[in-house]
């Protein structure tokens, strides 16, 4: 089940383990929302975002290394890591911030639209991405969910919670320009999981910064040990083991068949929610959530593949 170095697989199945494996990622990432709630409660969201990015960035660095993988690109290939940066840079802004004015419910359902806005962009912008009717029975189901999530109301939402909102969809399509970014350009060029990742986060650090020191420099500290703890489930759970965990299962297995079972970081995130945060979750909010799930799994749901003889 290798990747050859044409970067085709030997198997497109995806054995038990691995299905396992992708739905405890789902489970981190739907807990990743939750806990950058609560950092938020005690670090200003936009320097928790650049720290984030800076001790993962470090930790990458100092693994890869370990392994004796490069991660840094050079040349004409610098211009494409940092325009991979700014555009990851862009989305945590977006995420992190967003979710200081809406409920992780909410926001994490409107952020995993990403799935469609990709299969638009791929559409007009990757040659034979094409929309088929499956995709689009995907995409009106999943802007039905949308629909929903804006229309419900629960007691925990805050006066500006719309802006919240706005923000996690923008993170959402943040997310799919730098995957149709990596799709256009990266995946044509010899780049290693190694030297995307790091070009992810080392360039989005002075997007983060900047944005910091522009909009929320002064705020006040507050480290409790849920803050600290919420802080460092998203520097060492989140942006190092799973995104090296998940570029890994990337190179061993159909990307297509892994991003459908993406539709379960939402379904997590709102459970999660509930739990944890203790957010009020309406039954419209349920539905929405339902409808953008199917979607994403019809949207990312790999073709049949005539078995050989």
């Amino acid at each position: 089940m290798k990747q050859t170095e044409g970067g085709a697989k030997t198997s497109s199945a995806i054995p038990l383990t691995a299905s396992l494996i992708l739905a405890g990622l789902c489970l981190i990432w739907g807990g990743n929302t939750v806990s950058i709630k609560i950092s938020n409660q005690g670090i200003p969201p936009l320097l928790a975002a650049t720290g984030r990015s800076i001790i993962a960035a470090t930790l990458l660095w100092a693994y890869a290394g370990a392994r004796g993988e490069g991660v840094f690109l050079r040349g004409r290939d610098l211009w494409h890591a940092a325009v991979i940066g700014i555009l990851f840079g862009l989305e945590f802004v977006f995420i992190y911030w967003g979710l200081a004015f809406t409920d992780v419910s909410r926001g994490i359902i409107l952020l995993y639209t990403n799935p469609f806005w990709v299969a638009l962009g791929a559409h007009l912008f990757l040659p034979g991405d094409r929309l088929t009717v499956l995709k689009g029975v995907g995409l009106v189901l999943a802007f039905a969910g949308v629909v929903l999530v804006f229309g419900s109301r629960s007691a925990t939402l805050g006066p500006q919670f719309w802006i919240g909102d706005l923000m996690q969809l923008a993170a959402g399509i943040s997310w799919a320009a730098t995957t149709l970014y990596i799709k256009r350009v990266v995946e044509s060029r010899e780049f290693t999981h190694y030297q995307t990742m790091f070009a992810q986060l080392f360039f989005s650090i002075p997007i983060l910064g900047v944005a910091w020191f522009v909009f929320q420099r002064g705020q006040p500290l507050s480290l409790t040990a849920s803050v600290v703890g919420a802080f460092a489930y998203q520097c060492l759970v989140v942006a190092f083991f799973s995104y090296v965990l998940w570029f890994w299962m990337i190179h061993n297995f159909p990307a297509s068949r892994l991003h459908a079972f993406t539709f379960l970081a939402p379904l997590f995130g709102v459970i999660l929610s509930g739990l944890i945060l203790r957010e009020a979750i309406p039954l419209p909010l349920w539905a929405g959530l339902v409808l953008v799930g199917v979607g994403i799994y019809v949207v990312n749901r790999p073709p049949k593949v005539p078995e050989q003889s």
